[in-house]
């Protein structure tokens, strides 16, 4: 693969999920199983396929315009949203090639692909790029190992379909008596994500999509969330994205706003923008999304605007990349 510079493909796929500046401000919406029980908190093996389907081409279509990009699942919501209109064709698409959930323990955490799917059938379709949400631990031993080389072996096959590549690190305790929830676990993650950052993006992604690096709940110190931030950023040698994980709105757009600051190239939030308005009957639930989320939405993009660090920073001489005769070597 190329140093410091970016396929045609890559570059494009870039730029077509981020703003004119280069900035992600990227709606998630990949969402399946926690999506469903959202619907109907109280019979989510009622919920169909085609109303989970329709939930979702009705959050996209009001939604989109007020992102960068969109990321969806290939289940229930990528081409869906193209066939029926809810993604506009001006609004970016990342498409998820993951399996939801983890097998193993809770303390040794393995993601895998989704079955018959993947990063070719992801381009053919017409995506932008791909993302793949990893359980990760750089403390895990030989699952570690594995789970890099997994990594690898998706970053090879993004190189060759020439399509970008979104890497989702989720960070998970490998400790039995310490959750990912207590403050044994919250003390470590500003250094865990760091690492995580460091470790991982050598392998090659285009894009990271991290966790903020410091738990709110025992931390709420936003000195101590721009030193943690710019550890991430002085870690991870391409661009990194935050994302929400389900904090509350308030909580994220000041993330957002100290991440940014200190380095990120954006956000890609999904819980913290939609979720009170998911459990809502249809009609109201897509009055809610534009009075509520896509004010959101363009608040927080206004954020990154301001102060998030552009991804073409991060690959200089991308203008004289392309030679003369560049066709007759761009492999197929």
């Amino acid at each position: 693969m190329p140093e410091n510079n970016l396929s045609i493909g890559k570059i494009r796929g870039l730029a077509a999920t981020s703003s004119l500046a280069g900035i992600f401000s990227i709606l998630a919406f990949d969402h399946r199983q926690s999506f469903i029980k959202m619907i109907n908190p109280g019979a989510p093996g009622q919920v169909t396929y085609e109303q989970v389907v329709a939930a979702k081409a009705a959050v996209v279509e009001a939604l989109a315009p007020h992102a960068s990009a969109v990321l969806l699942d290939p289940v229930y919501g990528a081409a869906q949203s193209i066939a029926s209109g809810a993604l506009p064709g001006r609004t970016g698409l990342l498409v998820a090639v993951e399996e939801t959930g983890y097998t193993g323990s809770d303390t040794a955490r393995a993601s895998s692909l989704l079955a018959d799917w993947g990063v070719e059938k992801a381009k053919r379709m017409g995506a932008n790029a791909v993302k793949f949400l990893v359980y990760y631990h750089p403390g895990a031993g030989e699952l570690t190992k594995r789970q890099e080389e997994s990594i690898a072996e998706l970053i090879q096959a993004c190189w060759h379909a020439d399509i970008a590549f979104f890497l989702e690190p989720v960070s998970y305790s490998i400790d039995q008596d310490a959750d990912k929830n207590s403050a044994e676990f919250a003390a470590q993650r500003p250094q865990l994500i760091a690492e995580i950052a460091r470790r991982l993006g050598t392998l090659g992604p285009d894009v990271l999509k991290l966790e903020f690096p410091v738990d709110a709940n025992f931390d709420r110190d936003e000195a101590s969330w721009e030193r943690a931030c710019r550890a991430v950023s002085a870690a991870s040698p391409c661009p990194w994205t935050v994302l929400s994980a389900g904090v509350d709105f308030e909580v994220f757009t000041r993330q957002v706003t100290v991440a940014c600051r200190s380095g990120a190239s954006g956000y890609i939030a999904g819980r913290a923008l939609w979720k009170e308005g998911i459990p809502l009957p249809p009609q109201e639930r897509r009055a809610w999304m534009i009075a509520v989320a896509a004010k959101r939405l363009d608040r927080l993009a206004e954020i990154a605007e301001r102060y998030a660090r552009p991804w073409r920073d991060f690959f200089p001489g991308l203008a004289d990349s392309v030679r003369e005769g560049w066709h007759t070597a761009y492999q197929a």
